[in-house]
């Protein structure tokens, strides 16, 4: 761990990230990827020192409540926030000013702050992302080694439902020859179902690929997947985007389970939920973009 002090916090859409890096180990982590330009070991987590009051500050200056984001390339609840309590203060923040919130994590240490996502979805809205990468929960400790399990995150879905607070869930990603099986399909949008969440983000079956994530990605296919690597290679190439070879029958699948059951399964739609501030006081809504 080390610390900076940050000249900004929120995004231009009113995004956050309190910390840079992460140690939760996933094997296909995009955010190792080089155009972030980290210029520090992936592990050694950035903690942006000042963040707390740049928060209050801006919040403080903002013309019009609305919904703040967390989570989206390092996530709010890796260990050390047990110890800094980072995310909680700004949460407390983000309640005591009115706004809504989302916040994305694969971590249950969020039942910790359950009583402020109470309180700000009470007031306005308040959205849990939790991803779901695999059913299985031993190649979960593969693939995502050093947090939650897939059960885990269940429960953390759970809680949220019978507290009546939304979930979203990134159906990703899908790794080809890995995970992208109508089996592990099925069992993540079984857990979906009973979880009664709000939506489903799947943008295609598959992975993306970048320099930097890539190179970690295939250290672990050969350590996990003996012989993998090279079919990635021969398959794929470079390329970016990398779409299971059974994605047209998945997607397919993962449509027709969302459609029977009323999830919302429009990523755009999901979005602009998510991005939409409500004042259940007196009814008002307003998207961060018309901020």
């Amino acid at each position: 761990m080390h610390k900076v002090m940050a000249k900004g916090i929120l995004s231009a859409h009113n995004g956050m990230n309190l910390y840079r890096g992460c140690t939760h180990g996933c094997i296909y982590c995009d955010s190792r990827s080089l155009c972030y330009q980290m210029d520090h070991p992936f592990t050694d987590i950035e903690v942006k020192e000042n963040a707390v009051v740049l928060l209050e500050n801006a919040l403080r200056h903002k013309r019009k409540r609305c919904m703040i984001g967390t989570g989206a390339m390092t996530d709010p609840y890796i260990p050390l926030e047990a110890e800094l309590l980072h995310t909680r203060k700004c949460l407390e923040l983000i309640d005591h000013y009115g706004f809504g919130v989302a916040i994305q994590t694969k971590s249950d240490r969020i039942l910790r702050d359950l009583d402020l996502l109470k309180r700000i979805n009470d007031r306005t809205k308040c959205v849990v992302e939790m991803t779901l990468t695999t059913y299985d929960e031993n190649l979960c400790r593969i693939l995502e080694p050093n947090v939650s399990t897939t059960k885990e995150r269940l429960h953390v879905l759970e809680v949220m439902r019978d507290n009546k607070i939304p979930t979203v869930v990134w159906l990703s990603p899908i790794l080809p020859w890995i995970n992208d099986n109508e089996e592990n399909i099925r069992g993540i949008l079984d857990y979906c179902i009973r979880a009664k969440v709000y939506g489903i983000i799947c943008f295609n079956m598959g992975l993306t690929l970048r320099e930097g994530n890539r190179e970690y990605f295939y250290e672990n296919l050969d350590r996990y997947f003996p012989g993998l690597k090279a079919q990635y290679i021969k398959t794929y190439g470079n390329q970016y985007e990398i779409v299971s070879p059974n994605n047209k029958t998945l997607m397919e699948l993962f449509r027709r389970t969302c459609k029977a059951n009323d999830i919302v399964y429009n990523y755009n739609d999901i979005f602009q939920y998510m991005q939409t501030f409500e004042d259940k006081a007196v009814g008002e809504q307003m998207s961060l973009f018309d901020l």
